[in-house]
C-alpha cells in the first residue's frame, strides 16, 4: 500500500494530478524505459572499450552519467524522458576520433570535457536553442539518419557480417564463423520482438544473444554474476588531467563536432516525444532551456566521470506509451541504473556479438527519419544525401556533417534560394571550412 504522504510529495513535485497521471503508471512507465535502453550499460564500454579505456570504468561512468541525467531531467525539467551516453557520440569518439584520428583516448576525453563546458555555458545564453532553430528541418533529419546508418555499419562489422576486402574495400563475412551466426540471431531476434512492439526488444534481444553463446559455448560463462561496481580511477577526470593538449589545433576541430553532433541529437528526440506525450503547447516545447540544461549537466559531469557525451534517449517514447507523461518516470530510471551498478561482472559475457545487433536496431531507428526530408527538391536532396552517405563512406561522422553544411548553402544559391539561408548557416559554412583544413591540411603539413 502506498505511504500517503509519500505519494502526496511526489504529486505536488511532479503535478501527477495535473497531468493525469499516477504515481503507479509512471513506475510502470520508467521501468519499460529502463529495460528498453539498459543495453547502453554494455555497448557503451564494449565501444569505448576499443579506444583502450578500461571496460570496468566504463560501466560505472555509464551508469553514474545515466544517473545524474536522469535526476536532472525529473527535478529541472519534469519530464518523462531518460538521458544516457549516447550512440552516436561514443561512435564518433571511438572510430572517427581515436581510432581513425589516431587521438589516445585521454586527449579526445579532454576534447569531451571542453565541448561539454562550452555546451553547458552556450545553453545558459540559450545560444543552443538559437542555433537549433536555425538548422534546416531536413538537415537535421539528414543527420539522425547518417549517424544511424554509421551505427549500423559499425555493428555489422563488429558482428562480422561485414568485413575488409582488397578488391571491394568491404564484402560479406564468412558464415562459416560460429560467431557471426550469433549475431544474425540476434538481428532476428530483436527485429521479431520490435515488430510485435514489444517493450525492451532491444535489452531483451541482448539477453537471449548471451544465454545462447553461452549455452554453445562461444562465450565463457563469468565466475559471478553480483559484485561492487568497478573503479573510476582509470577514466575519472582524465580529461582534465590532458587539457594541455588542447594546444593541438586539431582538438578544437573535434570539440567542435562534439559540440554539433550533441547541440542536434537531444533536441530533436525531445521534441519527438514531447509530441508523443501530448505535451507541446502552440507547437512549442515549454521548459525546453530546463531539459536543455539537464542535457547540458549530464554531459560535463560524464566528461568527468569518463564517459562521452549524453543525449536524450528515443527509448523513452516506450515508457511514454505505458503512460509516462512526468518527472517520476525518469526518476525511475535513475533508481533502477543504480541497482543496475552492481551487475559489472555481465561486461564479460556481452562480447561484440551480442551488441552488433542492438547498433544495427538502433540504426534502423534512427534511419527512419529520412522518410521526412523532401527528396523531391534537389536543392535539399543533394547535402542531405551526401550529410548521409558521407558518414559510413568516410567512416567519420565529422565529414558527413561537412558535406552537408558546405553543400547546403551553394545549392540554395543555384535554385535562387539564397534567402533561405540564414546567418548562422554561412557561420555554420565557415566553420567546417575551417575544419576541414584543421584535420586534412594540417596534420599532413600541406
Amino acid at each position: 500500500m502506498q505511504n500517503p504522504t509519500s505519494t502526496g510529495w511526489l504529486d505536488r513535485q511532479f503535478h501527477l494530478t495535473e497531468h493525469k497521471t499516477s504515481v503507479k503508471r509512471e513506475s510502470i512507465a520508467g521501468l519499460t524505459t529502463f529495460v528498453s535502453m539498459a543495453y547502453i550499460l554494455f555497448v557503451n564500454p564494449s565501444v569505448l572499450g576499443s579506444t583502450g579505456m578500461n571496460k570496468g570504468a566504463v560501466f560505472t561512468a555509464t551508469a553514474l552519467s545515466a544517473i545524474i541525467g536522469c535526476l536532472l531531467m525529473a527535478f529541472l525539467a519534469n519530464y518523462p524522458m531518460a538521458i544516457a551516453p549516447g550512440l552516436g557520440d561514443n561512435a564518433f569518439f571511438t572510430y572517427s576520433v581515436v581510432l581513425a584520428m589516431g587521438i589516445p583516448w585521454q586527449k579526445a576525453m579532454a576534447g569531451v570535457f571542453v565541448a561539454s563546458v562550452l555546451f553547458t555555458i552556450l545553453s545558459f545564453m540559450k545560444v543552443r536553442e538559437i542555433v537549433i532553430n536555425a538548422i534546416p528541418h531536413d538537415l537535421k533529419l539528414a543527420m539522425a539518419s547518417g549517424i544511424g546508418i554509421f551505427i549500423a555499419f559499425v555493428g555489422l562489422q563488429g558482428g562480422g557480417l561485414v568485413v575488409n576486402s582488397k578488391s571491394s574495400l568491404v564484402t560479406l563475412g564468412s558464415l562459416e564463423v560460429p560467431s557471426t551466426w550469433l549475431t544474425i540471431f540476434g538481428i532476428f531476434f530483436i527485429g521479431i520482438l520490435m515488430a510485435r512492439k514489444v517493450p525492451g526488444a532491444i535489452f531483451y534481444g541482448m539477453v537471449a544473444s548471451t544465454i545462447i553463446g553461452l549455452l554453445t559455448g562461444l562465450i565463457k560463462m563469468p565466475s559471478h554474476i553480483i559484485s561492487v561496481a568497478p573503479s573510476l580511477k582509470p577514466t575519472f577526470a582524465v580529461g582534465i588531467k590532458y587539457l594541455p593538449s588542447m594546444k593541438d589545433p586539431q582538438m578544437w576541430a573535434v570539440v567542435l563536432i562534439f559540440l554539433l553532433v550533441a547541440f542536434f541529437d537531444t533536441a530533436g528526440t525531445l521534441v519527438g516525444l514531447a509530441q508523443q506525450a501530448g505535451l507541446m503547447k502552440n507547437d512549442r516545447l515549454p521548459r525546453i532551456g530546463q531539459a536543455l540544461m539537464a542535457d547540458s549537466l549530464s554531459m560535463l559531469g560524464g566528461s568527468v566521470l569518463g564517459t562521452t557525451p549524453t543525449s536524450c534517449y528515443v527509448e523513452s517514447s516506450a515508457g511514454i506509451a505505458m503512460g509516462g507523461r512526468t518527472g517520476l518516470t525518469a526518476l525511475v530510471v535513475a533508481i533502477l541504473f543504480l541497482f543496475s551498478m552492481i551487475f559489472s561482472p555481465l561486461l564479460t559475457v556481452v562480447t561484440d556479438q551480442v551488441t552488433a545487433p542492438a547498433l544495427i536496431i538502433v540504426g534502423v531507428l534512427m534511419v527512419s527519419a529520412m522518410k521526412d526530408i523532401h527528396w523531391d527538391k534537389f536543392e535539399i536532396a543533394m547535402p542531405c544525401f551526401l550529410t548521409i552517405i558521407g558518414m559510413p563512406l568516410t567512416y567519420n561522422i565529422s565529414y558527413g556533417f561537412a558535406f552537408g553544411f558546405l553543400t547546403y548553402p551553394l545549392m540554395m544559391i543555384a535554385c535562387g534560394r539564397r534567402k533561405d539561408v540564414n546567418a548562422v548557416m554561412w557561420c555554420l559554412f565557415v566553420v567546417f571550412i575551417v575544419m576541414l583544413y584543421v584535420l586534412n591540411v594540417l596534420p599532413s603539413g600541406k
